[in-house]
């Protein structure tokens, strides 16, 4: 026997804001959170000079400086997440659940901190270890966000690190639904985070995937446009707090929305060339687990990189599963592209729009690429869009691919 999956909690960091009233307004007023870095200017030989970082923050009103010091960025972001959302879902003080075996963290980052990969970088290189310390692994593991959090609040039930680049997010969501689905766990924590760091840029920018418009950062990123030129690199987090329905229900929690549906697969082909086949299996796996028909979904939130294969792929996907010009829009043209975060940013702010019945248009989206798949796109203005049932996708290096769906509570 399965068990229902409900959000009662959910809270981030992103670089137009850490709540969404703050951020709807920002949209609104015609913002994205790109921004040129002069700072990197005769300091790093890239093409691009474009990211969108989260604004300061700051632990230090929650935590002690012991409590937060093997973490760097990237967890300390996970971790204010985190915080704000079993706030939400009134858990936070909750310790006996906390610390009893039922609460588990499915959570993912495409890498930790990148700075302290220097110190090892200079034993390697220089035979000195004297930077190393002993919290430089700590931060640089690619699950330093689930366990730091683990060990912070005392959680014993099981820990899921997903570390699958831009699917790192939507695949600790999955998991941790899997998890509560088949009765492994209560309530768990899921999301994923990033921290900006000028290496993961340097990835994209090789392979001549990011954007140039280094004086014109209004305009770009440009997904599914015929006009894109790249991605741009951004920061964030956004977690998740699910719950069995059973549970929630019994101690009177606040539903936000329901997971119905997972899908989760890989191409088998190409390390970063996307394949519409496989990807279209991702989504009609969601749509089965759901038992839902295409018809069903109101909305799709899309992955939307701003990049020529990818976008074509993505669209062309969704077109051959839904059979119709299905409504669909991405953050990305707002936020950049946040890797492991932007799958959990993404379902969180989703189900903000679901909430209220309004969908904001692709930032930066003027003119479909032909090649894209026949698709509704919200261009232009916000769409007033009445939906029971979400679907969120996102795909990553690997041909590693995600679907989530949400009924509406």
């Amino acid at each position: 026997m399965t068990r229902r999956v409900v959000v009662t909690g959910m809270a981030g960091l992103t670089p137009l804001g850490d709540n969404w009233p703050a951020i709807r307004a920002r949209m609104d007023a015609g913002e994205t959170g790109i921004r040129r870095m002069d700072e990197w200017d005769g300091v790093y030989d890239l093409r691009t000079r474009l990211a969108a970082p989260v604004p300061d923050f700051s632990l230090s009103d929650q935590f002690s400086r012991k409590q937060i010091r093997g973490m760097g960025r990237v967890a300390q972001m996970a971790l204010l997440a985190t915080d704000r959302a079993l706030a939400g879902a009134g858990l936070k003080e909750d310790t006996a659940l906390l610390q009893g075996g039922r609460l588990g963290i499915a959570y993912g980052s495409s890498f930790g901190s990148t700075k302290p990969m220097k110190a090892f970088a200079q034993l390697m290189e220089k035979g000195d270890s004297n930077t190393i310390t002993a919290t430089t692994y700590i931060q640089m593991m690619s699950h330093t966000a689930a366990v730091n959090m683990g060990v912070l609040y005392g959680i014993t039930g099981r820990i899921i690190p997903t570390s699958t680049a831009c699917t790192s997010g939507s695949m600790g969501i999955g998991y941790a639904y899997e998890a509560i689905k088949f009765g492994l766990q209560d309530v768990m924590i899921a999301g994923g985070a990033e921290e900006l760091c000028v290496s993961m840029v340097a990835v994209f920018d090789t392979l001549f995937a990011t954007s140039t418009r280094n004086d014109a950062s209004g305009t770009t990123p440009r997904p599914y446009d015929k006009d894109r030129d790249g991605l741009v690199i951004s920061e964030g987090a956004a977690t998740l707090i699910l719950e069995d329905h059973a549970h929630a229900k019994a101690r009177g929690a606040t539903i936000y929305a329901e997971i119905v549906g997972f899908g989760t697969n890989s191409d088998g082909k190409h390390v970063t060339q996307p394949n519409a086949g496989t990807m279209a299996i991702a989504l009609q796996s969601a749509l089965d687990t759901a038992g839902l028909s295409p018809n069903a979904i109101g909305v799709v939130s899309g992955h939307g990189t701003a990049t020529e294969h990818g976008d074509i792929a993505e669209t062309q996907a969704t077109r051959s599963v839904f059979g119709r010009a299905v409504p669909i829009h991405t953050l990305k043209g707002h936020f950049g592209h946040g890797l492991g975060a932007c799958g959990a940013i993404e379902a969180w702010l989703g189900l903000e729009m679901q909430r209220e019945n309004r969908f904001v248009a692709t930032a930066n989206l003027e003119t479909v690429d032909p090649a894209c798949g026949e698709l509704d796109y919200i261009i232009g203005q916000p769409r007033t869009i009445d939906t029971e049932h979400l679907m969120t996708n996102n795909f990553a290096f690997g041909g590693i691919n995600t679907s989530l769906i949400f009924r509406r509570w």
